[in-house]
């Protein structure tokens, strides 16, 4: 069987979908409809250089399923979301935030899930001759960088911690958007911010000449952690989907993204844990906990890019 990778970005991807529909009017078509599985895909990583691995995947879930997989490669969270809901797509990948505001809609279902690592997903760390020695010092007066407001890492987990701080973003505490979390780091570093909020791995690179934490060890304190995240990445499906593919896909999914895979899976693999079972038609109390956190950080699923 032969996968194809189908780019789209913006309102090609709406014109792609509707055609996809046309397409599939007549009986024959609406058979041989029923024989592919239609995957939407986007990074889910914080690594801009990570690529999505489209044709490993859509091999592995020929293999498993025997069904032809087409995959569509989807600007931000939101195309996934509309294109599985409308039916144009059967199921998409994502990661912990939007997956659980998309399962919070009531429109999707979640048919696998994984759990998160223990491990602080952020940190928010200083100078190592700031004056600031926990989160409870920071002031109005303060200056908190955070990479984006559309990041889980760089600002809904950090926002999260600083309020179960018994701190409120826009009031106590100055908030400035870097625009990455490389120029948060620039930001502490050339004193524009106080404290910086990012990625936990990132801060364990220090003396590594990375970009992503151009310190040397010792420079930088880390004054508070984030919790871990509950679920790390998920399988979400179309909710009209044919029981037969439904079916192959609960059966094939674990496997797929099983940690022998994990190689081959790129990005996604990453985002396995080695030691996890997967969560099957995993329910919303799963996901309740992100919800919450996103409104504490103030975001919908349309603005997760």
């Amino acid at each position: 069987m032969t996968s194809r990778v189908r780019p789209a970005i913006g309102a090609a991807l709406a014109g792609a979908l509707l055609l996809t529909g046309c397409a599939t009017g007549t009986a024959d078509g609406a058979a041989e409809d029923d024989r592919v599985i239609r995957f939407a895909t986007l990074p889910v990583s914080d690594d801009p250089t990570a690529e999505t691995p489209v044709v490993e995947l859509a091999a592995l879930l020929e293999q498993e399923t025997g069904y032809k997989v087409e995959i569509t490669d989807v600007p931000n969270y939101s195309a996934v979301i509309e294109a599985i809901r409308a039916g144009h797509e059967d199921l998409g990948i994502m990661s912990a935030f939007p997956t659980a505001m998309a399962v919070n809609t009531g429109e999707v279902d979640p048919l696998v899930a994984w759990t998160g690592s223990d491990d602080p997903v952020a940190r928010c760390v200083v100078l190592a001759d700031s004056p600031l020695q926990s989160l409870e010092d920071i002031t109005p007066d303060h200056t908190v960088a955070f990479a984006d407001p559309a990041s889980s890492s760089g600002y809904f987990m950090p926002v999260y911690m600083l309020d179960r701080a018994g701190l409120t973003r826009d009031e106590d505490y100055e908030v400035l958007f870097s625009g990455g979390h490389d120029r948060s780091q620039l930001a502490l570093k050339n004193g524009q911010a106080d404290v910086s909020c990012t990625a936990a791995m990132f801060t364990e690179m220090a003396g590594q000449g990375s970009p992503y934490f151009p310190f040397e060890e010792g420079e930088t304190r880390v004054i508070g952690e984030s919790p871990s995240m509950p679920v790390s990445i998920a399988v979400l499906g179309n909710q009209k989907m044919d029981e037969s593919k439904r079916a192959a896909l609960l059966e094939a999914l674990p496997v797929v993204f099983a940690p022998g895979n994990k190689d081959a899976l790129g990005t996604y693999g990453e985002a396995i844990p080695e030691d996890g079972e997967p969560m099957m038609e995993p329910g919303p109390e799963t996901f309740q906990t992100l919800v919450d956190i996103a409104a504490v950080a103030g975001v919908d699923i349309s603005d997760l890019e």
